[in-house]
């Protein structure tokens, strides 16, 4: 690999090259692969050193998945494995935990879900009536959940249960490693109007959940419940990760015992290519679009482009400037809740400028694969059906990972001190409590 001046400039980046050259292979399988990413720190780098992680910050993991993606080798699995339950695990979690199920996670071993909403506990999370009790060592684990993501290939659930239904509702909710292989679990697909099935709705039947599977201490999970929040929205929010490959870890994708070289990037692409969904959707990608279908000269199109490259900076550069911050044992309050909002800012003028640039042929979609080269065959346009699939979709990032509305409660509760709705809600035991007060 030819030496580029950010090579010989940059110590992390010199680092990991380095590494790279001595280890990559492209013949590995996926699983031999992760193995060695996952354990040397390279694959999270963001989490601390006893937790497989490097201890960076973000854009410094920005820069090793930029790195990893340069040099042509695959970058971490996808998921929210990574993304929600390592850091949650290696904050609350013991080292015992940690090296049980962190490690599966950095390794691609095992893909991961969020068993958190309910039907009745959308928007007031703390409000779910799963219930868990406890059999000896076990929890007995009853209840539903909704809007589960990547359910299908997920071998393990962060789950929250009430395991103390006489405490206040946020003081009666433990976090819990579940097993979702287990007979108890039924999962079934939502089919969505893309025409996909991202999400799913999960029914527990006396599920079993050890009870050293439970992360932060019995009754303490809204803790740990509100890191993997934190983490969600801040991830949201920064575009959903640093640099991974996307590919889909665990033992239900069937993709560990593939060859490593099949999926790797090209690098000459990466170069130029974003790291994550937010530097995608704001990169040049839109403007070579609108330069393709004529409509690049057009004020209100250009304006657009202006925005969403302007939108995509600032988000960057406060994720960029939340970890300085944290990094000189500082905070910035609220900055993962207005990081989500942004975000779903950012989805509705994507959906708006991709709609603006094809016209009527918006109003088209392709819900299957045949559907799509069929589409493809009558408009001649191959980014059409991503451009709609866009559009369908940007109506849910405003409402997953918490509502609009609840970020700008959050935002005015608890950053900025405003008074909250009346009621003693924290402290009336939840049993009392009217249904979704």
């Amino acid at each position: 690999m030819a030496v580029t001046e950010e090579t010989s400039t940059d110590p992390l980046v010199a680092e990991l090259r380095s590494w790279l050259e001595e280890n990559w292979d492209p013949d590995l399988t996926l699983a031999e692969w992760w193995e060695l990413l996952g354990v040397s720190g390279w694959c999270a780098p963001t989490l601390p050193s006893n937790a497989y992680g490097k201890g960076l910050s973000r854009s410094d993991a920005n820069k090793v998945g930029k790195t990893i993606a340069e040099f042509g080798a695959v970058g971490a699995p996808g998921g929210l494995g990574l993304l929600l339950a390592a850091p949650t695990i290696a904050t609350h979690g013991t080292q015992e935990q940690i090296d049980l199920y962190v490690r599966d996670i950095v390794t691609g071993q095992q893909a991961w879900c969020q068993l958190f909403s309910e039907p009745g506990a959308g928007s007031d999370l703390a409000g779910l009536t799963t219930k868990a009790e406890l059999d000896g060592e076990e929890w007995i684990v009853t209840g539903q959940k909704v809007w589960t993501s990547l359910g299908q290939t997920a071998d393990m659930g962060m789950l929250i249960a009430r395991t103390n239904p006489d405490a206040p509702k946020h003081q009666g909710i433990t976090w819990m490693a579940c097993d979702m292989h287990q007979d108890a679990v039924d999962m079934r697909p939502l089919i969505e109007m893309t025409g996909h099935a991202m999400f799913n709705e999960v029914f527990l039947t006396e599920a079993r959940v050890p009870d050293s599977a439970v992360i932060g201490g019995v009754n303490n999970g809204w803790a740990a419940t509100n890191t993997t929040l934190a983490n969600e929205r801040a991830g949201l929010g920064a575009g959903g990760g640093s640099g991974g490959s996307g590919l889909t870890p665990g033992t239900i994708a069937g993709m560990l015992d593939k060859r490593a070289g099949d999926f790797a990037p090209d690098p000459a692409k990466a170069k130029t290519a974003g790291t994550t969904p937010r530097a995608r959707a704001g990169s040049s990608m839109w403007e070579d679009l609108a330069r393709g279908l004529g409509k690049n000269t057009d004020p209100v199109i250009r304006q657009d482009l202006v925005r969403l490259h302007i939108m995509n900076r600032l988000g960057q550069m406060n994720t960029d400037r939340l970890k300085a911050v944290k990094a000189g044992g500082g905070d910035i309050p609220g900055m993962a809740n207005i990081s989500k909002l942004a975000m779903s800012d950012l989805m509705r003028l994507t959906r708006d400028l991709g709609l603006r640039l094809v016209g009527p042929a918006g109003t088209l979609h392709a819900y299957t694969e045949e559907q799509r080269v069929a589409l493809d065959a009558a408009t001649g346009n191959p980014m059409l059906a991503m451009i709609t699939g866009t559009a369908l979709y940007a109506q849910a990032p405003p409402i997953y990972g918490g509502t609009d509305q609840i970020q700008k409660n959050i935002i005015g509760e608890r950053v900025l001190g405003l008074p909250k709705e009346p009621g003693d809600f924290k402290t009336t035991p939840f049993s009392e409590l009217p249904k979704n007060a």
